[in-house]
């Protein structure tokens, strides 16, 4: 690992998110085709609250390509960054794309729920909420009402009379 990219991730890990994200700028201009520094500037910005700095480096470290696990958070971290900025389409176009590369990840299915919210797809974003919740959970009370809580997730408008 590069000792400026070390140095910038322990200062993060530190609460020194002000050094890092220098450290992490100065990377991607000295490499700025290196994917891996790119998604690490753009998560240092979204710790700083700087949102729409973050969107460039995310997106050029999608677009160079990252290893699996740097993928996830990057595509996690875009689609949740376009969220927070009200560009909720964008959002949704990019939850989808990670939900088809990465399906076992239920952190990306919750983060698209909020996107789907903030779209009014109520009912979608309660439905994929209810199966990731029992599908993670470990609370054996809710287990007990997985099949139920499975029935009712894609008909909570629907009654019986």
């Amino acid at each position: 690992m590069n000792n400026k990219l070390g140095k910038a991730l322990a200062l993060r890990k530190n609460g020194n998110h002000k050094e890092s994200n220098e450290l992490l700028s100065e990377l991607v201009k000295e490499f700025p085709d290196d994917a891996l520094y790119n998604y690490q500037c753009a998560w240092s910005f979204d710790i700083l609250g700087e949102e729409e700095k973050a969107v460039p480096f995310y997106e050029n470290a999608i677009k160079i390509g990252l290893p699996s696990k740097d993928m996830e958070g990057a595509v996690l971290g875009l689609g949740s960054t376009y969220r927070a900025l009200g560009e909720y389409e964008k959002s949704k176009e990019t939850f989808l794309k990670g939900m088809e590369l990465f399906p076992d990840n239920h952190v990306i299915k919750v983060f698209y729920s909020m996107t789907l919210y903030n779209l009014k797809e109520h009912s979608q974003a309660m439905e994929l909420l209810l199966k990731c919740l029992i599908n993670t959970t470990n609370d054996n009370e809710i287990l007990s009402y997985k099949r139920a809580l499975n029935f009712y997730s894609d008909k909570l408008d629907q009654t019986w009379k």
